[in-house]
């Protein structure tokens, strides 16, 4: 993918490496850290980041081959901005038990079944939910911020033995799993050790 990279985000990441020391992780790690980090101008994820090069390896491979992309929010999809997403929120309807969200993720994976990369930003009970699908995923973003379900519903996400992202803390939200996404999707294909 030929982007051109705006002279305010070149500085931007000029001014984050010269705070932060971001050379001893592998490629794709680097690119989500950074990508992340640039997103919200916050530091603390390169520490509260959990990931896995391997699995970030595969679902950059898999995302360049046109893997589906499903996003729990339009927020989240809005924040992708070379790809098209699929987010199912406004078809959805909340039941007893089911949460809008959830149900949205239901019928996303109705539409794109196995192998795509799942992107969540907002909603804990859209995480949980695809936590209980058998999604076969490329790759899930499990970001979600708040105060009740986040860290948990990250937590039951790293048990699972998905390949993901994910974080530690409360903190998460639809920019940064947004970023997170990007990273991948801006990180060449032709040479996996180049640094962007």
């Amino acid at each position: 993918m030929n982007r051109v990279v705006h002279p305010i985000e070149e500085e931007s990441y000029r001014r984050l490496r010269a705070r932060l020391d971001t050379s001893h992780f592998p490629p794709l790690t680097r690119a989500v850290v950074e990508r992340v980090i640039h997103s919200a101008a916050d530091l603390d994820y390169a520490t509260d980041l959990v990931m896995d090069e391997g699995d970030l390896e595969k679902a950059h491979a898999a995302l360049h081959a046109g893997a589906p992309v499903v996003v729990d929010v339009e927020m989240v999809g809005a924040g992708i901005t070379r790809r098209e997403t699929v987010c199912r929120l406004k078809d959805a309807v909340a039941g007893p038990g089911l949460t809008r969200s959830a149900h949205a993720i239901r019928l996303a994976y109705e539409q794109v079944g196995p192998g795509a990369l799942w992107v969540i930003g907002n909603a804990p009970t859209a995480l949980e939910e695809l936590l209980t699908l058998d999604a076969s995923p490329a790759l899930v973003i499990g970001l979600p911020v708040g105060f009740v379900g986040a860290v948990e519903s990250k937590a039951a996400l790293r048990e699972s033995g998905l390949p993901a992202v994910s974080n530690v803390s409360e903190k998460g939200g639809s920019a940064v799993a947004a970023a997170a996404l990007n990273a991948l999707l801006y990180h060449p294909t032709s040479d996996p050790e180049e640094k962007s």
